[in-house]
């Protein structure tokens, strides 16, 4: 009898630690739009940064632009906008659009929302701004290209 309490005892410890090895989950961020997005927008895969004539892709986290004759995925803006604010440049969200290549509708895009557009005032995902518009929490490049404001060169930390 105390070997069949046994027993039972150990298939209930044994389908128990299954279940709660079961509930583990992992919370991985892939996709959220980055802390520069505006906010107020779901189920969103594209912003076109109309300043920059480039499309940002919340998903894979790269920027795409046209360049040396070929559209191009990097994680960071052409050597050219190196200092360019993405915290204070106008992001277009493509609500419409969920394929692969928006950069299909460029030539609707640039005209519509030609360089230095600017629609509805938009704020930032990451509210890291003082009334006087300082970035504070932006340390360097952070992979985006914004080096935190305007005359830096794309030296110092970014903080103002």
């Amino acid at each position: 009898m105390k070997t069949l309490k046994l027993i039972i005892a150990g298939i209930i410890l044994l389908v128990s630690s299954n279940t709660m090895q079961a509930q583990v989950s992992v919370n991985v961020n892939i996709g959220s739009p980055p802390a520069w997005g505006p906010v107020g927008y779901s189920s969103v895969d594209y912003y076109y940064l109309p300043d920059v004539q480039a499309y940002y892709d919340i998903r894979a986290t790269q920027f795409i632009y046209f360049g040396g004759g070929k559209w191009i995925r990097s994680r960071n803006l052409p050597y050219q906008y190196r200092n360019y604010n993405l915290y204070n440049g106008y992001k277009v969200v493509l609500t419409d659009y969920h394929g692969s290549r928006p950069y299909s509708n460029f030539n609707t895009h640039k005209v519509k929302y030609y360089k230095g557009y600017k629609g509805k005032p938009q704020k930032s995902i990451g509210s890291n701004r003082s009334r006087n518009n300082k970035v504070y929490k932006n340390n360097g490049n952070n992979g985006n290209g914004n080096k935190g404001g305007k005359g830096n060169n794309g030296h110092g930390n970014g903080k103002n």
